[in-house]
């Protein structure tokens, strides 16, 4: 399994794939990976790591439907992110 470090740089493909088998707070610290990366990219790579968010985003739609990121912004909110 990948690290979430590299979820930025794994073949979306992958990404995809594992997604499937990641638990919520495997998903939910992908998407604080992504976030971070977002801030931090240059214009030639931000349109990727976008790209991988949305994929991220829509993952927790189909998890908790009707919720769109909730589920995500609770998790923040709660602190579990450093």
């Amino acid at each position: 399994m990948a690290s979430s470090e590299n979820i930025g740089n794994e073949p979306i493909g992958d990404l995809v794939a594992r997604m499937e088998t990641m638990t919520d707070e495997e998903v939910f610290t992908a998407m604080r990976q992504l976030e971070l990366a977002s801030e931090a990219a240059r214009d030639e790579g931000r349109d990727d790591i976008l790209a991988r968010i949305a994929l991220v985003e829509s993952e927790i739609e189909r998890r908790y439907p009707g919720q769109v990121l909730a589920p995500y912004r609770e998790w923040k909110r709660r602190g579990i992110v450093q």
